[in-house]
């Protein structure tokens, strides 16, 4: 999946995007001129034109969760993601562990400027659920990360606007609104904080339909790949209305797998990987 979550990054991709901004190496000098919903598209563009030509990618990860008394437990997944051109990416998550989610696995095609797809396969029942356009906000398998938030990060499906500049932990960045244009998103809105140097994002704020903040993303340890593609190694998502939290950590990741879309075809739901 094109992790985080759905912004450059989300990400990601997948996680969806969750996932995770995926961005260049060098820095970009960028000219931000007339008004701010021009500007706002300005860095939308630049961040997504950085961010194209990694082809397809594999890795695992470890989803830590975290309830509101501190408690914790951990999942273990692959990830296959799968870069599209003229469209939106596609992704599938696998689980490994622990075992009563063992070969659970989510398939998501990201799509431009059309609803996503998404299945969810469920091993227990030995059947392949849709979700529904309606059902994007629920949560993604106990998570603080929605169903929404796994999908690509595609222009057309958001009005942006430049909101300011300000420091994060260090980083020079500019602030960037976006508000999805899906009347079945569970967002308002997200504030998005991009440091300058390498437009990667360095902080998420998701509102919900009340226009109240709900959750928090934060992203860490970035490395950069191919001497051009960087990715956060840790991602976590706090939820400020039921005090959980999930944690991201990616590993072994790799990229140009020769991965197809067959890989990503429906019938892999079914199959033992």
């Amino acid at each position: 999946m094109n992790y985080p979550p759905r912004f450059p990054f989300l990400a990601n991709r997948a996680f969806v995007l969750l996932l995770l901004l995926v961005f260049g190496q060098s820095s970009l000098a960028l000219t931000l001129e007339g008004s701010d919903a021009e500007k706002g598209l300005t860095l939308a563009k630049a961040s997504k034109a950085k961010g194209e030509g990694w082809k397809d990618s594999t890795g695992k990860m470890k989803m830590i969760l975290r309830n509101a008394q501190g408690q914790e437990s951990t999942r273990e997944l692959r990830i296959l993601s799968l870069e599209v051109k003229g469209d939106g990416d596609k992704s599938l998550s696998i689980f490994d562990t622990p075992a009563d989610v063992r070969n659970t696995k989510m398939l998501t095609y990201s799509h431009n400027d059309s609803a996503d797809e998404q299945w969810l396969y469920l091993p227990a029942l030995k059947r392949v659920k849709r979700i529904a356009s309606n059902s994007k906000s629920g949560a993604f398998m106990g998570s603080e990360f929605s169903f929404e938030d796994l999908s690509s990060f595609e222009i057309a499906k958001f009005t942006f606007k430049y909101a300011g500049e300000e420091k994060y932990m260090g980083h020079d960045c500019y602030k960037l609104e976006a508000v999805p244009n899906d009347p079945h998103s569970g967002y308002s809105k997200q504030i998005i904080w991009m440091d300058k140097e390498h437009l990667r994002a360095q902080k998420i704020e998701y509102y919900d339909r009340k226009q109240t903040l709900q959750k928090t993303q934060t992203f860490n340890e970035y490395t950069l790949y191919q001497d051009k593609f960087w990715r956060a190694h840790k991602s976590l998502m706090i939820n400020h209305q039921t005090n959980k939290s999930t944690l991201l950590e990616w590993s072994e990741l790799k990229f140009s797998q020769g991965l197809t879309d067959m890989d990503f075809h429906q019938n892999v739901l079914m199959r033992v990987m």
